[in-house]
């Protein structure tokens, strides 16, 4: 998701959508109408309720809660969460600070456990990663150094997942192309498990089309994949695709700057 707010003060480049716009992005949704949907950059629990109906029951970051403003920004935020069918029970453990110094402004992961206590019991992550170095690692630079922890504490939780054969995905915005051969990132995420994690989204095309911010009649394709599905070796997947947005609406309507991801989980 782009910016997903309901501020009626929001610049016109920080989310601020019409009715057209929130109609636009409700009918894409309901193509597929999933079990859960995993999101990123959504600042409020009425404007994503407004995007997937009443059938969903939304998490949103712990990071959104008054005892959080230290890592809020004064005036817009982006927060990671889920919308999960209302017939699907679930728990919702304590979020994951991923950088972990004081008063940082990053995104917290969003965990909730779906079938609780149940043996279909799998446990979910939703993330949005530092951006700015989504290719070759840069010591130098402050993202990659970011980028490198919130990696490290991504494979803590695996870590933890594993020792208790937990079922378990991670799903989101890493900033990064996972899927890069010999990715320096992705042999973070796996370093000092027993059983290297799957990459859902390694195969995933990157076929989406988005407005250019530059040219804003005009369409623009990003080359490599940045969102993907990380999942442990109990889950199989199939069709795991990016959902392409009509060239025309793209245009017509601000719908995102990145294509949802969708596919079949079994467990």
């Amino acid at each position: 998701m782009e910016w997903l707010t309901l501020n009626p003060d929001a610049p016109d480049d920080k989310g601020k959508r019409s009715e057209a716009d929130f109609q636009a992005l409700s009918r894409h949704f309901q193509r597929f109408r999933p079990d859960v949907l995993a999101f990123q950059e959504v600042d409020s629990i009425a404007a994503i309720q407004k995007v997937v109906g009443n059938e969903y029951r939304i998490v949103l970051s712990e990071r959104a809660m008054p005892q959080y403003q230290q890592h809020q920004f004064s005036k817009l935020n982006q927060y990671t969460g889920f919308a999960i069918k209302s017939t699907i029970p679930f728990d919702t453990p304590a979020d994951i600070d991923l950088y972990g110094r004081a008063n940082h402004k990053l995104r917290f992961a969003t965990y909730v456990i779906l079938y609780p206590d149940n043996p279909n019991e799998i446990h979910l992550l939703s993330v949005h990663l530092k951006a700015g170095c989504a290719g070759a690692f840069h010591p130098n630079t402050d993202s990659c150094q970011i980028l490198k922890t919130q990696g490290k504490a991504l494979n803590r939780w695996l870590q933890e997942r594993e020792r208790h054969q937990h079922a378990f995905m991670i799903l989101g915005d890493f900033n990064h192309n996972l899927a890069y051969h010999g990715d320096w990132l992705w042999k973070i995420i796996n370093q000092e498990l027993n059983k290297p994690v799957q990459l859902a989204t390694q195969e995933t095309p990157a076929r989406c089309q988005v407005r250019s911010r530059r040219q804003p009649d005009k369409l623009h394709r990003f080359r490599s994949l940045i969102d993907h599905i990380i999942v442990s070796s109990q889950v199989s997947y199939q069709q795991v695709q990016q959902m392409i947005f009509p060239n025309d609406e793209v245009l017509r309507y601000r719908l995102s700057d990145h294509c949802p991801i969708h596919g079949q989980f079994h467990w």
